[in-house]
């Protein structure tokens, strides 16, 4: 095989995206669309590209999925394109619930499944992980990830829709489980939760807070790691490392900061899916990391209902 055979099911926001990097990248051949709304739109933006209403029509003309659809719909097409023999790669998250997601161990063996925690692909992690790795004592490490409502992915709570991608990068890049969560919440627009934070306690004294929000005045991305040795301060918008250590830098000063490259991180997701399949190497975020981040999401939720600390 020099080329992966794909099909991107759903064409919506996020998949008009995944539709993109799927036609350009090399080591893969987009074979199908899977898309029962707008078809002549879609048809006239990929001609020669088969534009289809259900991924069984295509199924046996390729070798892996791209999942781009509501969350309510992962469970059945993961489950649907494994049994089939395929490769999957899902945007996040796994499934709705862990249950469904637990439910999937078996099929997973012999394919590769992949998660979209995009946020995992900023370059800042090269230089950021091995300096939090370094910090002796404990740790206080906080992420914001609010905006302005926009109207999208309201089918789900901002749990679901946008703190899984911050309790990933808590797991990933503390490299630990906490051992319980406080959670407090509001419903602001919708009839789900719309704004919530989150204290996660790590058995040796760690504390990781998380706020999502999707009915904020402004757009924040950030992420913060305060200890004895300092802070370090990470802006996802600007692409920003600044570090304030607990004495001078040489030159007098008391902050630096610095630039890292912005990446196009569905580009990159893809890529490491199909290079995975095509040299049998390991996903970058694989089935277990996706059903953690599932798991720790029932567990904020939990919080939120019964309004108290829960143990995990």
């Amino acid at each position: 095989m020099s080329k992966v055979k794909v099909a991107v099911i759903g064409h919506g926001h996020l998949g008009k995206w995944h539709t993109q990097k799927a036609q350009a990248l090399e080591s893969s051949e987009l074979v199908a669309i899977v898309e029962p709304y707008n078809q002549e739109e879609v048809k006239a933006l990929y001609p020669g590209v088969q534009v289809v209403s259900k991924v069984e029509e295509v199924m046996e003309q390729i070798d892996a999925v791209v999942i781009v659809t509501p969350t309510s719909t992962h469970f059945e097409l993961v489950k649907q394109s494994l049994e089939a023999g395929k490769h999957v790669f899902c945007e996040k998250p796994l499934c709705s619930t862990f249950e469904q997601a637990s439910s999937l161990k078996e099929l997973v063996s012999g394919k590769k499944l992949q998660v979209g925690h995009s946020e995992r692909c900023h370059k800042a992690w090269e230089t950021v992980k091995p300096q939090i790795a370094a910090i002796k004592g404990k740790r206080t490490f906080k992420i914001n990830r609010y905006a302005p409502f926009k109207g999208r992915a309201t089918d789900v709570d901002v749990v679901q829709d946008l703190m899984i991608h911050d309790i990933d990068l808590m797991l990933f890049l503390l490299g630990k489980k906490p051992t319980s969560v406080s959670s407090i919440g509001h419903k602001v627009r919708t009839d789900k939760w719309d704004h919530v934070t989150s204290h996660f306690y790590f058995a040796d004294g760690d504390q990781a807070i998380i706020t999502s929000g999707r009915n904020h005045v402004k757009e924040v991305r950030e992420l913060e790691v305060m200890s004895a040795d300092g802070c370090i301060h990470v802006d996802l918008f600007t692409n920003e490392i600044a570090v304030g250590t607990n004495s001078q830098f040489e030159d007098g000063s008391f902050v630096k900061t610095e630039s890292y490259e912005k990446r196009d991180h569905l580009f990159i997701e893809q890529e490491s899916f199909y290079q995975a399949i095509l040299e049998n190497k390991d996903v970058m975020v694989n089935y277990d990391d996706g059903v953690a981040a599932v798991y720790f999401v029932t567990k904020v939720l939990e919080s939120l209902e019964k309004a108290e600390q829960i143990e995990i």
